[in-house]
């Protein structure tokens, strides 16, 4: 069995490469959970475009996650991992074996009350968490590290997972251990020394699907802390669509470059293609007008990408991910 895990990550296959659908349908549901058949993906990623799952199971425990990745690795299923949906483009095929969601039960937050001094907080959050509703708890809190993420979309899962950041913060940052769930079930935890964060990347060291974080923040003046998220939301609102379905940056910002400044010197700003544009107010963004497919978006990203290359020699890399069969 194969994982990868979005917010993150690349799922390939074919029909019939693994456990028929049905089969393996009947195979979960006799451990408890409850597999949706044909589930259409553009329900659950911010985009709102995407092909139908072979299956989706929601879970509501570890427990269940872990039986869930059991079943699939017994039967040679690949599985998806989907966080908020947030910054991933699912094919108009859609995605073969399982995809997995965290369920309810994974929405938590435990302060550390012992550790509330003056050096700040340890924290258990729940992978299922919104990183936004986190950010306003922390600095509701008097807690610095994460007002950086004010306006990011999805979950603190799939925030993990792309070390999401902005305006020179990152979440992993502050990531001190992470609880994860192997490929084959077994209940981990990775301490900070197994994790490799980078630019928009976290890599473990096990195919695994993260159920919490254990984060480590500073105390802060709320004061300050508020006037750091106000300012991180006004450059948001004055700089990114909003109106449209979007999945945030499509393109990782080069090397002492911006993505958004070469795309609109390219001349693409307000390019179409279906029903996908390049955003005329931000040219990283690309937005749903309404019944775009992934075919729209994915040949916009080839569009913007060749005309960055031949016009100033730079390969843009995207950070959005491309799942499913194409």
């Amino acid at each position: 069995m194969s994982v990868s895990a979005t917010g993150a990550g690349v799922h390939g296959g074919t029909r019939g490469a693994s456990a028929a659908p049905a089969a393996l349908a009947a195979a979960l549901a006799a451990r408890g959970a409850r597999p949706r058949p044909d589930e259409p993906l553009a329900r659950h990623t911010s985009f709102r475009i995407g092909g139908p799952a072979d299956l989706l199971v929601v879970v509501e425990s570890g427990r269940e996650l872990a039986d869930v990745l059991g079943v699939c690795h017994a039967h040679g299923a690949p599985v998806l991992f989907l966080g908020g949906g947030t910054n991933l483009l699912v094919s108009d095929r859609g995605v073969r074996g399982v995809v997995v969601k965290l369920g309810k039960s994974f929405d938590f937050v435990e302060w550390d009350l012992d550790d509330l001094d003056v050096r700040g907080a340890r924290l258990r959050v729940g992978a299922a968490v919104p990183l936004k509703r986190l950010v306003h708890q922390t600095v509701a809190a008097g807690l610095a590290g994460l007002e950086f993420a004010e306006g990011i979309p999805g979950t603190v899962g799939g925030g993990l997972l792309m070390n999401a950041g902005a305006f020179g913060g990152e979440i992993g940052a502050v990531v001190g251990a992470l609880e994860v769930v192997t490929a084959e079930g077994a209940v981990r935890t990775l301490a900070r020394t197994e994790l490799a964060f980078d630019y928009r990347r976290l890599t473990l060291p096990t195919r695994a699907i993260v159920a919490a974080v254990r984060l480590q923040l500073r105390r802060g003046e709320p004061a300050t802390l508020a006037a750091a998220v106000a300012d991180a939301r006004g450059r948001r609102e004055r700089h990114q669509p909003r109106g449209y379905p979007n999945a945030g940056s499509i393109f990782k910002n080069p090397s002492g470059e911006h993505a958004g400044r070469l795309i609109e010197a390219a001349g693409l700003k307000g390019a179409r293609l279906g029903g996908a544009m390049i955003s005329e107010r931000h040219a990283n963004f690309i937005v749903n007008l309404g019944g775009a497919r992934a075919a729209d978006v994915a040949g916009l990203m080839g569009l913007a990408g060749r005309a960055v290359r031949e016009r100033f020699g730079v390969a843009l890399e995207p950070e959005i991910r491309l799942v499913g069969e194409w």
